[in-house]
């Protein structure tokens, strides 16, 4: 096994560290950066390094192959349990994630969409919703959500473990929203969907872009992901092998090839 490093903090006091050097292109204040997170299950080496930093209102497309690590750096910036952070900082809106549980990143605004979205058993749709909304602080308001989510609107008093897998999809994201978030974290959002589906939920993400809403998105469906964002990060075997604007990995058959075989 790797020698786990013990967990540092070498940045300066009340300002995100610089992560490692981003394209000219993309000079300016950081909004979200994480600075060397290594992070393991157990005695596994998963997050090897991971460096980014995204500004403010972008949406960053977090690719790789299955087994790249890409789940597992978005459960370490929503400072889950696992994969437990070893080494590193990780800073949102000049606050040190790094030092916080994952209920507390919740709290400050770190929105987690599962791959598995952990609908409520036992609750409607609505309920869902309230209950994502008991403690301070509010996001968007139900009736905004219902505007932005007329499906749901339709089916407010259904269970929510009963609705389709997309409609269970728009619910999680939906509840997302109800809290105050200032990081959207997406995982899979397209998993498991037919087509007409996958429209639909790129719909929502096209108009939660166009707020302004800053996001990670880890998606297999990697063009769908790359139509969407404005920056690409691929990583390989937990380290970044990639980090530009996502038109070029569009544009790159390649370097798609290499890393994301697709």
């Amino acid at each position: 096994m790797t020698e786990t490093p013990a967990l540092q903090s070498n940045g300066p006091q009340g300002n995100a560290p610089q992560a490692s050097a981003a394209p000219e292109r993309n000079k300016g204040p950081a909004f979200f950066s994480c600075w060397d997170i290594h992070g393991y299950y157990g005695e596994s080496y998963i997050v090897q390094g991971v460096s980014f930093d995204i500004r403010e209102g972008e949406i960053v497309a977090l690719l790789g192959r299955n087994g790249a690590g890409k789940t597992s750096t978005l459960r370490t910036i929503a400072r889950m349990s696992d994969p437990q952070l070893t080494h590193g900082e990780i800073w949102l809106d000049h606050k040190p994630l790094h030092e916080m549980s994952d209920f507390q990143a919740s709290q400050f605004g770190v929105g987690l969409v599962p791959e598995d979205r952990r609908i409520i058993p036992g609750l409607t749709v609505e309920e869902n919703l309230q209950l994502a909304q008991i403690a301070e602080p509010k996001g968007w308001s139900i009736e905004r959500l219902y505007e932005h989510f007329p499906r749901l609107a339709e089916r407010r008093k259904q269970e929510g473990v009963t609705l389709s897998g997309g409609e269970q999809q728009m619910l999680a994201v939906a509840r997302a929203l109800a809290r105050d978030v200032k990081l959207l974290l997406l995982d899979e959002p397209y998993e498991g969907l037919a087509p007409v589906i996958v429209q639909e939920i790129e719909r929502i993400l096209e108009e939660i872009k166009g707020l302004g809403l800053t996001t990670i998105i880890v998606e297999q469906n990697a063009i769908a992901a790359l139509h969407l964002a404005d920056r690409a990060i691929i990583l390989d075997m937990g380290q970044v092998a990639f980090d530009g604007i996502a038109q070029e990995v569009l544009d790159n058959a390649e370097l798609r090839q290499e890393y994301l075989a697709i």
